[in-house]
């Protein structure tokens, strides 16, 4: 069992089963020493979870939780990728963090926290990274949030 793979049991976290997206990309590329993630849904069992808009019928913590189910796809795909194998990640390069909210809402960063301070629970250092957060009207499906990575392997 590999640090990332162990830490994600000691947070009493498992990874979702791998689901392909519904139109016409492939979930990530890997190009070199590089893994680059489309944006990723908070999907369970094939489904959309967290519908709405944060600051508006879902909270902030609601948003975290949303973001943190979006990078435990990501990390599902991850080890697809890396023939099951997460200790092949030397680093999380960046992550880019989509937040479904109202116009008048300000608190991105601290969404975009739910799937930050996962990847450094896995990862740890290795986990820290770049990344943007930003308000959009509008997500696929209706979700809350949408988690694009890359990864160096």
């Amino acid at each position: 069992m590999t640090a990332a793979a162990a830490k994600l049991s000691s947070l009493g976290l498992e990874l979702p089963a791998v689901t392909m997206p519904a139109a016409n990309y492939v979930p990530y590329v890997i190009s070199g020493n590089m893994v680059y993630f489309s944006g990723t849904l908070p999907m369970k069992d094939g489904k959309p979870q967290f519908v709405g808009k944060i600051g508006k019928g879902l909270t902030i913590e609601q948003g975290q939780e949303c973001a943190r189910l979006c990078v435990l796809n990501i990390l599902s795909h991850l080890k697809n990728a890396l023939g099951g194998d997460l200790g092949k990640v030397k680093r999380v390069v960046r992550l880019g963090v989509f937040v479904n909210a109202p116009a008048s809402f300000t608190e991105h960063p601290k969404v975009a926290n739910g799937a930050s301070d996962l990847m450094v629970g896995v990862f740890g250092d290795s986990g820290k990274h770049a990344r943007f957060a930003v308000g959009v009207s509008g997500l696929p499906f209706g979700v809350a949030v949408e988690v694009d990575a890359a990864f160096e392997i």
